[in-house]
C-alpha cells in the first residue's frame, strides 16, 4: 500500500510499504478514506520529538471502513463499518481509562520506559507519532491498523460526510477541552493564543460554552481574518503588544481565561525574545519555546483559568511560576482524552451548532502529501488544513 512516510528532518515522502495486518483478536483494519495533516505532525517534521525512525508511517487523525476484524470476530465492530479513530489509543479497563483520562492510558504504550524517562510515567500510545509514544502506524496511508478496536473506534450511522466528522479524531475534541478545561462562566472574556485549526475549535467552542467575547492572537492575517469572520476580536502579535491590547479589551483586568493552542514551536513579536529560545533550542539547553505560555500567564486576569493543549514535548525556560503562584491562577492542561468528547461532539455537528469544515482549505490525494505538508508548515497558499485521500 501507499503510505506518507517521515525519511528524516524535514523530509516525508510516499512510499510502498506493506499492508497492516491483525495482530490480535481486538484488532481491526481500516480502510483509510480521510486523514490529514495535523500541526504536531510538524513538530516531528521538525525534528522536535524524539525517537522517530526512517519509514515510520505519519498521521493521527484518520477514518475510514473497517474491511477486517480479529479472529473470532468482534461484536461492538463489523466490516463494512464506517469509524473515526481518536488518536490517543486506549485499553478501556486501566485506572486512568476508567476516570476517562485516556491520553494516560497505562496499557497501551509497548515504550513505557522511554516516556518515563522524560516525563516521569508513560503516556498512550498514540497513531503515527515516534516510538516515545509506541511506534504506532499512523493512518496517512490506504489502510491502518487500529488497535483494541472495540474501545477505538466512534461508529458514524449518519449520512454526515467524512469531512465534517473527521476532525473528531484529534483537533476538535482537543480545541473543545481547551474550553472547557477553562470553566467558562457567561459574560467570560477568552483569550486564544494561536489562531490554527486547534485555536479555531477553542474559540467555537469557547462560544458554545456560554463565552460572551473571544479574542484571537496570531501573526497570520489570513488566521486571523478566519477568526473574525466567525466574530471573534484578532490581535496581530507581530504589530501589537499582546498584554497591552488585552488590558484595552478587557477594561484594565485581563481575559478571564486563556487558553495556549500553540505549543513549542511559538514565535514572539519581538525578534530579540523570539532569538533567545531560538538559541537555547539550537543547543538543545531547551527543548520547547514557551512564548505564547507565558504570556497567557502574564496577561491573565488574577484567580483566572490558564488552558494549555499547545503541545509540549520537553523543558522550557524562564516560566513565569511567580505570577502563577501569587495572583492565584489555575493551570490546567493535558493531551486530549479524545473518546471522551467524540459523541457530544458528533451531537452538536449533528445540530449544527459546530461546522468543523470551516477550517479546511486544501484538498490533496494521499500521493501529493509531501506537497501538503510544504504548503501547512510553511503556510503557503493561506493553508490553514490540509485533508488527505488515499
Amino acid at each position: 500500500m501507499k503510505a506518507n512516510c517521515w525519511t528524516g528532518r524535514n523530509s516525508v515522502e510516499v512510499l510502498d510499504v506493506p499492508d497492516p495486518s491483525i495482530l490480535s483478536s481486538r484488532d481491526a483494519i481500516v480502510k483509510v478514506t480521510s486523514t490529514a495533516i495535523c500541526g504536531s505532525d510538524l513538530h516531528l517534521v521538525d525534528g522536535y520529538v524524539p525517537t522517530m525512525e526512517k519509514g515510520d508511517i505519519l498521521g493521527h487523525e484518520f477514518m475510514g471502513e473497517v474491511v477486517e476484524v480479529g479472529p473470532g470476530g468482534n461484536p461492538k465492530l463489523r466490516v463494512g463499518d464506517r469509524v473515526v479513530v481518536p488518536f490517543p489509543i486506549a485499553c478501556g479497563s486501566c485506572a486512568s481509562c476508567r476516570a476517562q483520562l485516556y491520553s494516560c492510558c497505562e496499557n497501551t504504550n509497548p515504550n513505557a520506559g522511554i516516556s518515563e524517562k522524560l516525563f516521569g510515567h508513560p503516556t498512550a500510545g498514540i497513531y503515527g507519532y515516534s516510538h516515545l509514544t509506541g511506534g504506532f502506524a499512523g493512518g496517512q496511508s490506504e489502510y491502518a491498523r487500529v488497535v483494541l478496536a472495540d474501545a477505538n473506534v466512534l461508529k458514524i450511522d449518519s449520512d454526515l460526510t467524512d469531512e465534517q466528522v473527521l476532525f473528531l479524531s484529534d483537533i476538535l475534541p482537543t480545541g473543545y477541552m481547551g474550553a472547557e478545561m477553562c470553566d467558562i462562566q457567561g459574560g467570560d472574556v477568552v483569550a486564544v493564543w494561536g489562531a490554527g485549526p486547534v485555536g479555531q475549535f477553542a474559540m467555537d467552542s469557547a462560544r458554545v460554552l456560554g463565552a460572551e467575547k473571544v479574542i484571537a492572537i496570531d501573526k497570520e492575517p489570513y488566521r486571523l481574518a478566519m477568526a473574525a469572520s466567525q466574530g471573534y476580536e484578532t490581535i496581530n502579535f507581530e504589530d501589537t503588544d499582546v498584554r497591552s491590547a488585552l488590558l484595552e479589551l478587557t477594561g484594565g483586568r485581563g481575559p478571564d481565561k486563556c487558553i495556549d493552542a500553540v505549543g513549542l514551536e511559538a514565535t514572539h513579536g519581538a525578534s530579540h525574545v523570539h532569538l533567545y529560545d531560538r538559541a537555547k533550542q539550537a543547543v538543545r539547553s531547551e527543548t520547547d519555546r514557551p512564548h505564547a505560555l507565558r504570556q497567557a500567564i502574564m496577561s491573565c486576569r488574577s484567580g483566572g483559568v490558564v488552558s494549555v493543549i499547545g503541545v509540549y514535548g520537553g523543558m522550557i525556560d524562564k516560566f513565569p511560576a511567580g505570577a502563577w503562584m501569587n495572583r492565584s491562577l489555575t493551570l490546567r492542561t493535558g493531551q486530549c482524552h479524545v473518546h471522551r468528547y467524540m459523541k457530544p461532539l458528533l451531537g452538536l455537528i449533528e445540530q449544527g451548532k459546530l461546522d468543523p469544515t470551516r477550517i479546511i482549505t486544501h484538498r490533496l490525494p494521499l500521493t501529493d502529501a509531501p506537497k501538503g505538508y510544504d504548503l501547512f508548515k510553511n503556510k503557503k497558499d493561506h493553508c490553514e488544513k490540509v485533508v488527505l485521500t488515499p
